[in-house]
């Protein structure tokens, strides 16, 4: 086993399993029945490198700028990767290769700005309720926020299990992702910034 670094991890029950049962019943919880839990993995020490970090794969940001791009303005761009199976889910990026930690102070101070205008621009398709906006910094380095669009009136779908659901809803046809894509970039380029999408 590997020297453990603080008394949390030290506690922490490894190759046991946990129970389900303080999530089953919760409204937001989108699974019933047995289930079962895997097993707590001991922790990987020192932690495998990011994509963009030193040793790990390059960033697939940097690697392919435009890739997937559906609007970008000077500073940040808004991706779209495929059919899924809530009405739209998106990434925003800065061009340049930062983590949140080092986000200049000027490139910080128009990201609440853009996350209010993204959420926006989602809850601008006629299928969408809210816009859940998420981060998640364990698979690139480059700092990126997800956006994920809730369906008008499923409330089952709130919270931290939105990801999960998107991922188990049948994916939407390639046609609406395409004109979700485009009312969401069109949007966004009223006020700055260009469409990508056509």
């Amino acid at each position: 086993m590997t020297e453990l670094p603080s008394e949390y991890h030290r506690r922490l029950p490894y190759g046991e399993r946990r129970s389900a049962e303080p999530l089953l019943g919760h409204p937001f919880f989108p699974f019933e029945g047995e289930l079962q839990v895997v097993r707590l993995d001991e922790p990987v020490l020192p932690e495998p490198p990011r994509n963009g970090e030193a040793g790990g794969k390059p960033c697939p940001k940097c690697a392919d700028p435009d890739g997937f791009v559906i609007w970008r303005d000077e500073q940040w761009a808004l991706k779209s990767f495929g059919a899924t199976g809530l009405p739209f889910v998106a990434l925003l990026e800065p061009h340049e290769h930062y983590r949140l930690d080092n986000l200049p102070p000027e490139l910080t101070a128009t990201l609440g700005p853009m996350i209010q205008r993204v959420a926006k621009a989602v809850q601008g398709i006629d299928s969408v309720g809210r816009t859940h906006f998420n981060r998640w910094g364990d698979g690139s380095e480059h700092f990126h926020l997800w956006f994920m669009a809730r369906p008008l009136g499923m409330m089952q779908l709130r919270g931290a299990m939105i990801a999960a659901w998107d991922d188990m809803l049948p994916k939407i046809p390639d046609d609406e992702l395409a004109a979700n894509c485009r009312q969401v970039a069109a949007a966004l380029a009223e006020d700055g910034g260009e469409m990508v999408v056509s």
